[in-house]
Formats: C-alpha cells, sequence, structure tokens
C-alpha cells in the first residue's frame, strides 16, 4: 500500500515534480557542490588579495623596512614599561628599564650587547618585551652561536628570578615551579622565532639561487641551440649551395671559351661573373654564421676573479692561456659550481682548485676538506648543479666526476680534449661522460 508521502508527492519522493526524478535530495547536493565551490572560490580571491595587499605594502615601505620596524620595536619595549611602572618603584629600576628600552635602537649592530643591557632592565625593572626583542634579533643574526644560548639563558633566569631576594624566597615551591616554566616559554619564543626568520631568510636566498641558476641554464641551452642552428645552415650552405654555384660558374666559363658568337661569350662571362660574386657573398654567410656573436664568457683567466676574497686556494699548470672558448668557459662554470656546493654544503671548509693543461686535454679539480660542523645538515637542494655539469661535459666529449672523499670531503673532477671547442654541434656524439653518480651518492647539486 503506498505511502501518504507517495500518494501526494509520487514515486520520486519530495520535489520530484519540480526537481526531477531524483527529488529534493539530489537538487539539495547540487546546491551544496554549488556552495562549497563557492567557498573554495572566495578563499582563493582572498589569498590573492591578501597577497597583493602585502606586497603593496612591502613596496610602500620600501627600504625603509628596517627602520620602521626598529621604531615599533622601541615603542613596543617603551609602551610595556610605561603601562608596568609602579607609582612607588625605586629610581634605579625606572632607570634601568629606560636603559633597556634605548639599548632596542641598537639591536642590529651588536645584538648579544644589547641583550647584556636588557637584562638588568628585566631582573630589576619591567623591560621584558625589551629583553625578548634583543633576544629574538641575537637569535636571528646568530643562531647556533654560543652567544644565543647565553642570552637566552640570562633571560629565563630574569623570567624566574624575583627582586628583592626575600620575596623570592618567601614564595613555595609551586610558583618557583611555574615561574620556570614560564622562564622557558619567554626565553624559548623569541629564539624560536628568531631561528624561523633565519631559516626563512636562508631558504629565500637558496630560492633566489635556484631560480638564477635556471635562468643561466635556460640561457645556456638557447645560446646552444642557436649555435647548433647556425652551423647546420653554414654546414647546408656551404656543402650544397656553395657546391652548386661553384659548377654554375665553371661551366660558364666553359661556355665562354667554347662558343663562338660574340653575344653567347658576353652572356656566359655575366654568368660567371654573377656566380663568382654569389659565391663570395655566400662564404662570407658562412662565415659571419659560424661567428659567434655571443658577448664574451668568463674563462680559465678569470678563476683569478671569481675567487677574489676568498681563502681558497689555486693552482694553474700547463698552457691555459689560448684554450678554446667553449672549453675554458665549461672549466669557468664547473669552478663556479663545485665551488657554490662547498658553500652551501660544507661551510667552513678548505678548498683548493687546480686547472692542468697539458696541450691535448685540460682538467680541473675542485677538492674541499669535511666542513669543521656537522650539526646543523644543510637545506634541501635540487641536485640540478651536478647534473647540468654532466651534461655540458657530454656536449664537450669531456669526462666528469663527483663523489666523497675519504676524509669526509668531496671532490669534483672534469677534463675536456682541447679540440672539443671546435667541433660545434658534432661534440655531442664524442665520448660518454664517466664517473660516479653524483646526485645519488651525495645529494648534492
Amino acid at each position: 500500500m503506498p505511502s501518504a508521502t507517495a500518494v501526494r508527492f509520487g514515486d520520486g519522493g519530495f520535489g520530484a515534480e519540480r526537481f526531477g526524478a531524483e527529488g529534493f535530495g539530489a537538487w539539495g547536493a547540487r546546491a551544496g557542490a554549488g556552495r562549497a565551490g563557492a567557498r573554495r572560490g572566495w578563499g582563493a580571491r582572498a589569498r590573492v588579495g591578501l597577497r597583493a595587499r602585502w606586497a603593496a605594502l612591502r613596496a610602500l615601505v620600501g627600504p625603509r623596512g628596517h627602520l620602521v620596524l626598529d621604531v615599533a620595536a622601541v615603542a613596543v619595549a617603551a609602551l610595556d614599561v610605561w603601562l608596568r611602572v609602579l607609582p612607588e618603584a625605586e629610581g634605579y629600576s625606572r632607570v634601568l628599564s629606560g636603559v633597556a628600552v634605548l639599548a632596542v635602537v641598537f639591536r642590529r649592530r651588536c645584538p648579544f650587547l644589547v641583550v647584556l643591557l636588557t637584562i638588568p632592565g628585566f631582573l630589576f625593572g619591567w623591560s621584558q618585551l625589551a629583553a625578548m626583542i634583543a633576544l629574538g634579533t641575537l637569535a636571528w643574526l646568530r643562531p647556533r652561536s654560543a652567544q644565543t644560548a647565553v642570552g637566552a639563558g640570562l633571560v629565563w633566569f630574569s623570567r624566574f628570578f624575583l627582586w628583592p631576594v626575600d620575596e623570592f624566597l618567601a614564595l613555595p615551591w609551586t610558583a618557583h615551579v611555574h615561574d620556570a616554566i614560564y622562564g622557558g616559554i619567554v626565553a624559548g619564543m623569541p629564539v624560536a622565532i628568531g631561528l624561523l626568520a633565519h631559516v626563512r631568510a636562508e631558504l629565500s636566498a637558496r630560492v633566489r639561487e635556484l631560480a638564477a641558476g635556471r635562468e643561466r641554464e635556460r640561457a645556456l641551452h638557447a645560446r646552444a641551440v642557436r649555435a647548433d642552428e647556425r652551423a647546420r645552415l653554414a654546414r647546408e650552405m656551404h656543402d650544397v649551395v656553395s657546391h652548386q654555384v661553384s659548377l654554375i660558374a665553371v661551366q660558364a666559363g666553359a661556355l665562354r671559351v667554347s662558343v663562338r658568337d660574340p653575344d653567347a661569350k658576353q652572356v656566359a662571362g655575366n654568368i660567371r661573373m654573377l656566380s663568382t660574386r654569389t659565391l663570395n657573398e655566400l662564404r662570407e654567410l658562412v662565415s659571419v654564421l659560424r661567428a659567434a656573436d655571443e658577448p664574451p664568457q668568463p674563462g680559465v683567466a678569470d678563476l683569478p676573479q671569481l675567487l677574489l676574497g676568498t681563502d681558497v686556494s689555486l693552482r694553474v699548470d700547463g698552457p691555459v692561456r689560448d684554450l678554446p672558448g667553449p672549453v675554458s668557459g665549461a672549466v669557468y662554470r664547473t669552478v663556479q659550481e663545485a665551488l657554490t656546493n662547498v658553500r652551501k654544503h660544507a661551510e667552513g671548509a678548505s678548498a683548493a682548485v687546480v686547472v692542468v693543461s697539458d696541450g691535448e686535454r685540460v682538467s680541473a679539480e675542485v677538492r674541499n676538506g669535511a666542513p669543521p660542523d656537522r650539526g646543523c645538515a644543510g637545506l634541501p637542494s635540487g641536485c640540478h648543479g651536478l647534473v647540468g655539469l654532466r651534461e655540458r661535459a657530454a656536449l664537450l666529449r669531456g669526462r666528469f666526476h663527483a663523489g666523497p672523499t675519504d676524509d669526509g670531503g668531496f671532490v669534483v673532477r672534469v677534463d675536456f680534449p682541447l679540440d672539443a671547442g671546435c667541433d660545434g654541434a658534432e661534440g655531442t656524439t664524442g665520448e660518454a661522460v664517466t664517473g660516479s653518480d653524483p646526485v645519488g651518492a651525495t645529494g648534492r647539486g
């Protein structure tokens, strides 16, 4: 027996006549999906709006951003002291708190000294925020130093200890435990924020380096494609067009000698003259296509300028002044990328660069020792740098090797034949690249 709902609204249920055979439930599902999509669209628009407003704020602040932050830090520290100062407080407490607030101005130049100047105001006065701001700046500028640990310990003690001493001793043990916990929070929060800011700055710098590296590789790839296309056109023009024009000129000369008709001799002479002129123009065009139209690139002679201001040793043996441009540039780029990896993954380690040429081949080796401190792991790497060096070596028929050494260091070695710089695009069919896999073995790049 059909129900009253079925008799009234049919077998499709409520809303079947209005909303179709699926009934009101299916319509509600479609409406919910539409609302979810609208919420996602609104969220995306909100994120885009926040990014745009943040970019506008940064553009408005511009180079005065540090000054604005310093003024805000001093204002916040002064407001914290002003709201907490007691009318019956001792004079030295006011003076020490004021000195702590004023010391925040110099937190970027002398972060540890500023922390030391804010501790008396925190211990005997009310400059808690001034000490926290100074400690956060110290953790940002010197994240892995003993000064940061000492500063954190002093801030914790200032929050844990209560002046005067008799009031501190009169507190129960539960209050001491409570103060110790809150001291850890007061000292740990600025350190965590400072470390986060330092890591973010390092990641931003790494992203900029990767973007610049990708842009350089893209430009080098485009340049190689253009060079290959120019070389192909030059070969086609030299092997096909020039050959045919030469045949025309030879046959026109033979025709001019063999015929007796003066008009035919003149026509044959004109054909030979035009063919010879065309052949000369084609040869000039082939020379232009084969010539490098790119600006001069750095080479082995520029390595001392690359190492200027560093403690990396450089040794160059053999005739390297007249190296082919592609080979010299590949040696320079290999040394540059290897030293970049030393700075990123083995900061503080000693490094040495050796370039040797025997007249037939040129080799370069960059070797670094173990880093002095391995307590902090390096940031993630895309492993594209060494892969690009392998590909560059393959293009010039060179051999490439990269891998760890027995003493915990790392070595990058490459060598090229000196005739690789004159082979053009045909150099890619030469000797295969050898050596260990740098990506799988070390994770560098």
